[in-house]
């Protein structure tokens, strides 16, 4: 049975993507293959992981990495007894980074009655192929302003789950840059679900005015199907 780095987990509601508001289960993997300006988790390798001491509790107790697989379905398993739960978010740092980790909690907790979710960059097309049949749901976030070649492989290999794009879009955020991701998405499905993401503002990144966000809604919808603006409301309401 495999074991990873694990930052932390605990039991909240879903902030962001298609999901939002819905009880899950969350594990935060270490490690990411990408720095993105607008980045507001600390995913740095740590000795210990953070785990909720009870679900909700927002409080934590040190437990020593790495974790084994068994370990974390172990804190799974009590958190979705004590409070119903949707889904278990895999999510980082790139939790593909650790995909035969995922795949071996996911195994375990099969029984529980509950649905996995993968939130990942999508840029790991080949890890996605190897733990593709363990997964439920894929919110892949893609990355405006570089190649992609990569997302559109992804996506075209996810999207025979329950999957949805989200895009989080800045003040600095392009026209050009933006439609390059439409029709990334279009060009492998129409029907996906697309999710403007305002940035939440961290250090010199800003958030777009709400005239953009909205001219970037219609300028999508001329391409796809479903496309939503939804922030960050797990900051709005200061939870984890």
């Amino acid at each position: 049975m495999s074991s990873a780095n694990v930052i932390e987990i605990f039991s909240s509601v879903q902030g962001e993507g298609k999901y939002i508001g819905c009880r899950q289960v969350f594990v935060r993997l270490a490690e990411c293959n990408l720095n993105c300006a607008y980045c507001d988790t600390d995913f740095k390798r740590s000795d210990v992981c953070k785990v909720e001491t009870s679900a909700g509790a927002m409080t934590f107790r040190a437990v020593k990495n790495p974790l084994t697989a068994a370990q974390v379905a172990d804190v799974i398993k009590s958190f979705c007894a004590q409070v119903p739960t949707h889904s278990i978010s895999f999510t980082g740092g790139e939790p593909l980074l650790h995909w035969q980790f995922v795949r071996d909690v996911a195994s375990l907790i099969k029984s529980f009655g509950v649905k996995v979710l993968l939130e990942t960059n999508g840029t790991l097309p080949d890890a996605l192929e190897k733990v593709l049949d363990a997964v439920d749901i894929i919110s892949a976030d893609i990355k405006l302003g570089q190649a992609l070649s990569l997302h559109e492989r992804f996506l075209r290999a996810a999207k025979v789950k329950d999957t949805y794009v989200k895009v989080v879009v800045t003040s600095e955020t392009t026209l050009e840059e933006f439609l390059s991701a439409v029709e990334m998405v279009a060009s492998v499905d129409e029907n996906l679900l697309l999710i403007v993401q305002p940035v939440t503002a961290v250090a010199e990144v800003k958030a777009p005015s709400a005239e953009k966000l909205l001219s970037l809604q219609a300028v999508a919808l001329r391409r796809l199907k479903n496309v939503r603006i939804i922030p960050q409301t797990h900051k709005l309401i200061n939870v984890l």
